[in-house]
């Protein structure tokens, strides 16, 4: 049984960083998300101002 501890003890710091790498990605990929979708709302603000009303 020791050898099971001693296994799992070893593989608790990857876990670890492989938890914090997937976090991380995630928070920069939500990050970009909600930059892209703010730029596209100021574009299409841009584009309704460019835009004659008579049109």
């Amino acid at each position: 049984m020791s050898g099971v501890w001693v296994g799992l003890a070893a593989l608790i710091p990857s876990i670890g960083v492989g938890l914090l790498f997937w976090y991380v990605i995630r928070a920069l990929v939500n990050a970009d998300r909600a930059e892209r979708r703010a730029q596209a709302q100021l574009d299409a603000q841009s584009r309704r101002a460019e835009t004659p009303d008579g049109d």
